[in-house]
């Protein structure tokens, strides 16, 4: 373990512990800091969509996380006596055309021994407790439970450290959103009378949305609303008494609780920051941006913050890469962010309408609107986050000749070569093209030869996080050489 790392991670819940380790596997030392004295023990946040397992098998560990979760293969929505929609996650357009529910305790165990089979320890008890960018690196403090500081200065610092993160006060950064003006119940405990058992399970009632996660055997998170609440109102936890009491009266006759996991009241929060970085400090998942958990997408809008930034990183660290290549984290993850706060914000409005007329407009329009192929096939790639791009992003190449397929912005569909995913730009195309773009650019490059999905009438440049950086056709290699000569070091 370096004493002074190139990289200092402040937090180490899933974001932190996944930035950590896709820099690892780039060989960057790491320093990875949590005032906690263990991982939780909570499930917190429950799925891994099919966008964040893409990429932790690019990356060549998903089957860790396969082993330790369920599948769900739809969601169903009812009012708790007549079905008024039904998704199925096999429409997603991923080899992982499911949810896998795995708790958030799960998901940090994997990760965690994963880093430490590595030689890279979380440093429990270790708080960041200020720091100061000086153009060249960034000096830290690091305060210990037993009263013991110290300083060290990391090359980069990235504040994966939550809602009430350190490094987003120290940077001065806004938290700009509010809190919603309702109470809200968790319940984590083993469930009868709820089928089929690898669905999600969601009730518009009358009084309330009362949804049903799986995590595994006959243990289910349950969510309901509570009712409104004032400025700065706390509620106190649900009892076991008072959740079924709410699940007999807003779920299908005969759903019962019993040995709770854990039973809370929480609030929910939607607010961001505007930029995700300044100077030699970057921000990632809820230290920038915090949302409504409809559509489960936090943790992985997070762990996804941390796949796009750290291969970013090591370019730049390796010296592969200008260091202006960070330059497009920021934009890129920020209107991820916005889009993802914004749907998930419409979800909750629509799930919690208390106006009966209004509730019947919902259900009704839903109804008709499952009946198309195509609407259930675009509501399940949106919330797998297939549908993310970076159209808009400064590392997009505008104006080429491409062939069908993936457009520059766009997700490439198909599984990275091994070794390419996380690491460099891959090449596909016309076999002696894309071999002299990887002489070229040997520390940028990969050229992918042997079973390219690729037509050969295109040449595309897949970024390590794989998406599209550049697509044209094989007279536009000039234009590709000229895009990765804008980037190299």
């Amino acid at each position: 373990m370096a004493d002074n790392p190139k990289v200092l991670i402040a937090g180490a819940g899933p974001v932190g512990l996944t930035l950590a380790n896709e820099l690892v596997r780039h060989g960057i030392s790491v320093r990875i800091v949590d005032k906690s004295a263990a991982r939780t023990d909570k499930s917190k946040a429950l799925v891994l969509w099919s966008r964040t397992l893409e990429l932790l098998d690019d990356a060549g560990y998903a089957d860790d996380f396969l082993s330790s979760g369920v599948l769900a293969h739809g969601a169903q929505i009812s009012t708790g006596t007549q079905v008024v929609a039904r998704v199925s996650f096999d429409l997603i357009d991923s080899r992982f055309a499911y949810a896998l529910m795995i708790a958030q305790s799960e998901t940090e165990r994997v990760l965690e021994e994963r880093l430490a089979a590595a030689g890279v320890p979380v440093e429990r008890t270790v708080e960041l407790t200020g720091f100061s960018d000086n153009g060249a690196t960034v000096e830290a403090v690091l305060s210990k439970a037993n009263g013991e500081r110290e300083t060290i200065e990391a090359d980069w610092l990235v504040g994966c450290d939550g809602a009430h993160s350190t490094v987003r006060h120290g940077l001065g950064f806004a938290f700009e959103g509010s809190t919603l003006q309702s109470h809200w119940a968790l319940a984590d405990g083993h469930i009868t009378g709820l089928e089929p058992a690898d669905h999600l399970h969601i009730f518009w009632h009358r009084d309330g949305i009362l949804a049903f996660f799986p995590i595994g055997g006959d243990r289910w998170r349950v969510i309901a609303n509570l009712g409104p609440a004032g400025d700065g109102e706390t509620h106190p936890d649900p009892t076991l008494e008072q959740i079924n009491v709410l699940m007999a009266r807003r779920g299908s006759p005969g759903i019962v609780m019993s040995d709770p996991v854990w039973l809370a009241a929480f609030r929910i929060n939607e607010r961001k920051v505007r930029d995700y970085s300044r100077g030699r400090v970057f921000l990632a998942g809820d230290a920038a941006h915090i949302h409504s958990p409809a559509g489960g997408q936090g943790m992985n809008t997070g762990m996804q913050d941390a796949f796009n930034l750290a291969w970013k990183l090591a370019l730049v660290i390796e010296g592969a890469a200008r260091p202006s290549l960070l330059d497009s984290y920021s934009p890129e993850r920020t209107a991820v962010g916005d889009r993802v706060l914004k749907n998930a914000g419409r979800l909750t409005e629509a799930a919690t309408l208390s106006n009966p007329l209004l509730q019947d407009v919902r259900n009704a329009v839903l109804r008709f609107a499952a009946t198309f192929p195509h609407f259930q096939h675009k509501v399940a790639d949106q919330l797998a986050e297939m549908d993310i791009g970076y159209p808009d992003s400064p590392l997009t190449a505008r104006g080429g000749h491409a062939a069908s397929g993936p457009k520059a912005g766009e997700r490439w569909p198909h599984r990275l070569p091994e070794g390419a995913g996380g690491r460099k730009f891959t090449a596909f195309g016309p076999a002696d093209v894309v071999a002299d773009l990887a002489a070229k650019f040997p520390k940028l490059v990969v050229a992918a030869l042997a079973g390219d999905p690729s037509p050969a009438t295109a040449l595309r440049l897949i970024r390590p996080d794989g998406y599209v950086g550049f697509a044209g056709s094989p007279k536009d290699a000039s234009r590709a050489e000229a895009y990765l000569t804008g980037l190299a070091r």
